[in-house]
């Protein structure tokens, strides 16, 4: 792939240098030749969009750029700050509210989505109820499958893109990966995102390519690894489940305020208003789940997110269950960077686990 484009209307309240320099820096990361424009018309957006390679447009507040939204297929829209979603064509894809960092994640999405196209399919109706399925080589099936569960603090603004890099790296190490959207519960509600993910992993059945249900981990990112907890513990369709950098004690996040309150937020209210909510979405609650375990996290994360994690490796191996833990340097995000050791240590203990139990698993319907 030889280039992307970033397009930035010129009315969006930015500083168009330190985007450029942001967008250059993940360029380089990436590999690929870009460039940075910025404009005042839809007629230059729709010229850019013309190029054929992977473009991101801010379209920040300017009208006529932002009524293309629904009839440019191959953009990646990117709006600063929090709008909330847009309608975009089909094959768009629309990100919001995650300031100028986010534009990095816009970059790489664009291109990695055009690097390694996934198959997207829906398990329900709406918007947010979808998989994304990449396979590895006809040769090497049936096949394990990794399915994905993102992070970001159960919030709307951030989605399954956090993980296209991890999608990609599981299918090249010879797995299905089915890279999971749900609803979040600040616009749907907490049930809403528990009953999603469920349904995303049972949707698995009906997925004709070759896989091998028996072999199945979840992995989940921060608040992702939350929920791939809840979902072992609740379904028991998983052969591994592995937390990464998650948030595995959400009475203690609920005290401590993480994530400017992000429990509390996500689960409806403080553990004392919701203690039924809490006793079954907990982690630390739900020892032992009964299901294998690789619990991973960055040494130079969060200190508290370090604690949780700790403290549950703790809880559940004297409950019972069998539990990896694996800590090592790395930062919130090296836990889902392809390109940071602490993945490579993690994916081998993945592969490893697999390759000794390939036959002797449960099945999706165990």
């Amino acid at each position: 792939m030889s280039g992307a484009r970033v397009v930035v209307a010129g009315g969006v309240r930015a500083d168009h240098a330190l985007l450029a320099s942001v967008a250059q820096g993940e360029f380089d990361r990436l590999g690929v030749d870009g460039t940075v424009a910025v404009v005042d018309s839809a007629a230059a957006v729709r010229a850019h969009l013309a190029a054929g390679v992977p473009t991101v447009v801010l379209p920040g507040r300017h009208p006529e750029i932002r009524a293309l939204m629904p009839h440019a297929p191959a953009a990646v829209w990117y709006d600063i700050e929090v709008t909330g979603p847009a309608a975009v064509a089909a094959g768009a894809v629309h990100l919001y509210g995650r300031g100028v960092w986010g534009l990095v994640w816009a970059i790489r999405h664009a291109v990695l989505r055009r690097r390694r196209p996934a198959t997207r399919i829906a398990y329900g109706p709406g918007a947010e109820r979808y998989g994304e399925l990449r396979l590895p080589p006809a040769a090497e099936r049936p096949c394990p499958v990794a399915v994905l569960l993102h992070g970001g603090f159960w919030r709307s603004v951030w989605a399954a893109d956090l993980m296209d890099a991890l999608a990609i790296d599981l299918a090249a190490r010879g797995f299905a990966s089915w890279n999971l959207e749900y609803r979040r519960p600040d616009r749907h509600g907490w049930a809403a995102t528990v009953s999603d993910v469920a349904a995303g992993l049972a949707a698995l059945s009906d997925v004709d390519g070759g896989l091998d249900l028996g072999r199945t981990v979840v992995l989940g990112h921060s608040a992702g690894g939350q929920l791939a907890l809840r979902v072992a513990a609740d379904h028991g369709r998983v052969v591994l489940a592995v937390p990464l950098a998650g948030v595995l004690d959400l009475a203690g996040g609920d005290g401590r305020g993480i994530g400017t309150g992000a429990v509390t937020a996500a689960l409806g209210g403080p553990r004392y208003e919701v203690p039924e909510i809490y006793a079954a979405a907990d982690p630390l609650a739900r020892v032992p789940i009964g299901v294998p375990q690789l619990v991973v996290i960055g040494a130079d994360d969060d200190l508290d997110l370090i604690d949780f994690n700790r403290r549950y490796v703790a809880a559940a191996r004297a409950a019972g269950d069998d539990v990896r833990y694996i800590e090592e340097p790395g930062d919130h995000f090296a836990v889902i960077d392809p390109a940071a050791p602490l993945w490579h240590t993690t994916a081998e203990a993945i592969e490893n686990y697999v390759t000794v139990n390939k036959g002797g698993s449960r099945t999706a319907a165990e």
